[in-house]
């Protein structure tokens, strides 16, 4: 939420720096969050009415931004800050959130499933209200998001989080207002947050991290909070990242080892013109270690930023077995226009400069009708009301997977299928590397109700979960859930549907607003347990009196699993199998196998080779046996023989028989050369009676030695 106060600056505090030609960046405004009862503040407001886009030629040819947190520091402990008060005064609209105009060409929808399947859907294990409206602000949507740690549960909205407790929903801290997290900074992101906040656990380094934009008249700036432990409710490194003078708007963000990146949908405030989408890395190794110097890149190549283009989502890492080392950051380019592109991101925060943002391939989705192109509300309720739809990008997430053998990109995107919303969900493989493809897609509208407003992801099992909004004229808007095993048939949601939530009450006014986005995660303890959370109205008809829900499910066949990583060293070459089966490599050098169970390397090297030993969860030359009680890695290092020249070193052959001297001579890696036979006494005859080169003498290999035999 935007903020009335001024706002300081730390001294010290350094603007982002521009590499290249600068932007004439701006904004245009299509709908706000709107405080009860009041018109917004400080943002043109224009309902419904999509921005135009600008022209491609105004897009700049610099490449690369890169700048530094414009204030830093460490908080207290969250459960001990001063807690921030809601914003006074009336509604405003925490992101405008607008939209461009729509160029899609509609098509009649192809992969549409049309068969519900029986509902096989596991019931929820936790169901339980998150914030409600009035908690933390009075305004309109929620934002609604979040996700599980290793024993916590953390949501945030617009514009405020709380944790709860992941084993039985009790809350542990707030709600308290997101500004709360940011009290003590200064600047924009403890005045003047904006909202659109998004709540990220990296299970890669056990730790939380919380984001929101501001701006004192619209975001200008990222505030980005990581924790110091795994305890969402203690202190927190705060990085305040001024990013330019543009309209910054819908952010979403993604772990990855070597960066947290986001996306950006930037605006012109001036013509009011769809600048187009901008990509984000912010350094993780320095955020994670509190450095005040962290900094950030970002993209800034007409071939990606300009009007033309759709908007973007940065993948999301799920589960315990890291892309492949070094793989760059992928993101997904689609939404409106008929081809979809699969963006790589290489992120170089010692020299920005050799930053790279290249195209790793196209994708061309089946075809399909854009919904709402020209208004953002044509959900409807049974109040006679309509809901916004965002039909023109992916929704939150895009949740990145590395199974191994290959790796998964999952999302979805709001389409109109059958004449109402439907869920047009996809999985992407070769994310990293190789040419990008789609393993699966498909969209899940079997019947009359509107589906939407969606969020999917995958368990390590493979096995795939949407969660999303329901409603029509005779349904009261809730929350439902569908899916399918890793062994369903491909493009089908096989396990059926089930009701995660019933609608009880409709939305009336509130400007449409619904969203603008939920959040499915998988919980990283266990990587299979699903949490969902999203919105819902209470019994009647209402205005600005929203609900948020949190719940939590897993598919019974899905398994707690290990990871096993093996790599292979030195100059020979070999492989590595595991027992029982999961790796081979050769080809798949990381598995995963049961939690507790045994699994047993064994290393056979090649033919002109030899196995060295193991390093790592493992050690000797013998057969590695590791205990599944937790992640592991090991190397299996391989020699090749020594190209070191050989030599010849004369042995002495004087009295030997001639045959023996032979034998010497060859396996001291030399020759026989000339043989003199000579006249000798009866007991010299056949025997070496001089040679030449003496005996000791180094020669290089295959030199020939001569000698004279007795006769």
């Amino acid at each position: 939420m935007r903020r009335s106060r001024r706002h300081g600056r730390v001294p010290g505090g350094r603007r982002a720096v521009v590499l290249g030609v600068l932007l004439a960046l701006a904004l245009s405004i299509e709908a706000g969050v709107v405080l009860a009862g009041a018109a917004p503040r400080g943002i043109t407001v224009r309902v419904n009415g999509p921005a135009q886009r600008a022209p491609h030629a105004t897009a700049s040819s610099a490449r690369v931004t890169v700048g530094r947190a414009a204030r830093y520091d460490r908080s207290k402990p969250l459960r001990d800050l001063r807690r921030a008060l809601p914003a006074s005064g009336g509604e405003l609209e925490a992101s405008p959130n607008p939209r461009p105009v729509s160029k899609h060409v509609d098509h009649v929808e192809t992969v549409r499933q049309a068969r519900q399947f029986a509902s096989s859907m596991p019931a929820p294990g936790l169901s339980f209200d998150g914030i409600p409206y009035g908690a933390v602000c009075t305004c309109a949507p929620p934002d609604t998001n979040g996700e599980a740690g290793l024993t916590q549960y953390v949501q945030s909205v617009n514009s405020g989080i709380a944790v709860y407790d992941k084993a039985t929903g009790a809350l542990a801290l707030g709600p308290v207002t997101i500004q709360t997290l940011w009290s003590g900074l200064g600047g924009v992101c403890e005045t003047n947050g904006e909202g659109d906040p998004v709540v990220l656990y990296d299970q890669l380094a056990n730790r939380w991290l919380i984001s929101q934009f501001a701006g004192v008249s619209y975001p200008t700036d990222e505030c980005i909070a990581v924790s110091t432990s795994s305890d969402a409710t203690g202190s927190y490194y705060r990085y305040d990242f001024h990013l330019g003078s543009s309209f910054f708007d819908y952010p979403h963000l993604g772990v990855w080892p070597d960066g947290y990146y986001m996306t950006m949908n930037v605006f012109d405030p001036v013509s009011q013109h769809y600048l187009g989408p901008m990509p984000f890395a912010f350094d993780r190794a320095a955020m994670l270690a509190g450095s005040p110097s962290a900094s950030f890149v970002a993209y800034t190549g007409s071939n990606v930023f300009n009007g033309s283009s759709d908007a973007m989502l940065p993948a999301d890492l799920d589960g315990s077995i890291p892309p492949p080392a070094g793989a760059p950051e992928p993101f997904l380019m689609s939404g409106e226009n008929s081809i979809w592109r699969v963006w790589r991101f290489h992120a170089d925060f010692a020299s920005p400069a050799s930053s790279t943002f290249t195209l790793g391939g196209n994708l061309t989705p089946a075809a399909y009708t854009e919904l709402c192109p020209s208004t953002r509300a044509c959900i409807p309720e049974p109040n006679g009301d309509t809901l916004d739809g965002i039909g023109d990008r992916a929704m939150f997430r895009l949740a990145y997977r590395n199974f191994g053998d290959h790796e998964s990109l999952v999302g979805n995107q709001t389409v109109s299928s059958n004449g109402v919303a439907g869920i047009r969900w996809y999985e992407i493989r070769n994310a990293t590397s190789g040419t990008p493809t789609f393993a699966q897609q498909s969209t899940f509208q079997p019947n009359t109700t509107n589906r939407w407003m969606g969020s999917a992801a995958m368990d390590q099992a493979g096995d795939l979960a949407i969660g999303y909004s329901v409603a029509s004229a005779n349904l009261a808007p809730g929350l439902n859930y569908a899916g399918r095993l890793a062994s369903d048939p491909p493009g089908t949601l096989g396990q059926g549907e089930g009701t995660l939530f019933a609608g009880i009450g409709t939305q009336g006014g509130t400007n449409h607003r619904w969203g603008d986005y939920s959040a499915l995660t998988v919980d990283p303890v266990d990587d299979c347990t699903f949490w969902f959370t999203s919105e819902y109205y209470p019994s009647g008809n209402s205005a600005y009196n929203w609900r948020t829900r949190i719940a939590s499910f897993k598919f019974p066949s899905c398994r707690k699993v290990r990871s096993l990583a093996v790599a292979r060293a030195g100059t020979g070459v070999g492989a590595i199998t595991s027992s029982p089966a999961g790796i081979s490599c050769g080809a798949t050098c990381a598995g995963q196998f049961d939690d507790g169970s045994t699994v047993t390397l064994t290393a056979a090297p090649s033919s002109q080779s030899r196995f060295a030993g193991w390093s790592g969860d493992c050690s000797g030359t013998g057969a590695c046996v590791v205990s599944m009680t937790g992640n592991h890695s090991v190397t299996a290092t391989f020699s090749a023989p020594s190209l070191t020249p050989l030599s010849c070193k004369v042995p002495k052959v004087v009295g030997f028989a001639l045959k023996k001297a032979k034998s010497k001579i060859v396996r001291a890696h030399c020759k026989v050369g000339k043989i003199t036979k000579k006249h000798a006494a009866r007991k010299r005859r056949g025997k070496v009676l001089v040679q030449s080169p003496n005996a000791g003498k180094k020669l290089n290999a295959g030199a020939k030695v001569k000698l004279t035999v007795g006769k």
